[in-house]
């Protein structure tokens, strides 16, 4: 279905959902005049073509609790006021051509869940008032062009499971909160300027269904306190500079050799001998 969304949705004042989802061809911009919808709790729009910006107003939809404008053309940057939406819950912008950076007071969106801003053009760093969000449980700026280093405080959220930041610019050293046991089940730190050591934080406490280091800067050795995790299903530390002799027992005893090659001398199966 084509055509676009007309100004004259505004007139529809009790409005409390639009859900124009998946239906791949409403093109245009969307109207100025939506954010005059105070009881707007529900607004989904993913998977269209449409284009122009986020309104800068948007704080005017208080009882705004889905944003999900994901998989379209918007550009522009994430408005400032957006953190002045005090029911927001899900932001989905995922997959837009947005720029600048996130918004530096994030964290006063407390009731925030699920925080999805891939596959865009934002930079800058990430904002440590995001570690205030103390319901946030997905995060994910994974493919953008964020710099800078990973804030500590991440990796001491309380409900925070999945945490992608894949394909970023980002530098540093990977901060041990998050490897410890934080509650984080999926970390994805790959294609970033990660420098420094493995942190060897590792206990019974660190559950990972997919720790994905790989296509950084890492050296040294592999920890030998991974093996006392309680569970890493999936770990890939390719193309690094790690080298020395590849830890036995758990994990190690079902991973490829695809998960270590590329670093500078690790050896040991699934490798070669030492």
């Amino acid at each position: 279905m084509t055509g676009v969304i007309s100004p004259a949705i505004c007139k529809l004042d009790r409005l409390s959902n639009v859900i124009i989802a998946d239906w791949k061809g409403i093109s245009g911009t969307i109207p100025a005049c939506i954010t005059s919808l105070k009881y707007l709790r529900n607004f989904d729009l993913v998977g269209n073509r449409l284009t122009g910006s986020l309104p800068v107003d948007i704080d005017k939809l208080q009882q705004l609790a889905v944003l999900n404008v994901a998989d379209n053309l918007i550009t522009g940057s994430i408005p400032s006021s957006i953190v002045r939406l005090p029911e927001l819950k899900h932001v989905d912008l995922r997959n837009n051509r947005l720029t600048g950076n996130i918004p530096a007071l994030c964290g006063n969106m407390k009731m925030l869940s699920r925080l999805l801003l891939s596959r865009n053009q934002l930079s800058g760093p990430i904002p440590s008032s995001i570690s205030k969000i103390y319901r946030l449980a997905d995060l994910d700026l994974a493919s953008n062009l964020i710099s800078g280093s990973i804030p500590a405080a991440l990796g001491k959220m309380p409900v925070l499971s999945t945490l992608y930041l894949d394909n970023n610019r980002i530098t540093g050293t990977i901060p041990s909160t998050l490897l410890s046991g934080s509650g984080v089940s999926i970390l994805n730190l790959s294609r970033n300027g990660l420098e420094g050591y493995i942190p060897d934080v590792f206990g019974p406490k660190s559950y990972f269904s997919e720790l994905d280091l790989s296509y950084n800067m890492l050296r040294g050795k592999i920890p030998k306190s991974i093996s006392a995790a309680q569970y890493i299903g999936h770990l890939d530390l390719r193309n690094n500079h790690l080298c020395g002799q590849i830890p036995s027992g758990s994990p190690f005893d079902h991973l490829e050799a695809s998960s270590f090659v590329n670093n500078d001398c690790l050896c040991g199966p699934p490798l070669k001998m030492c």
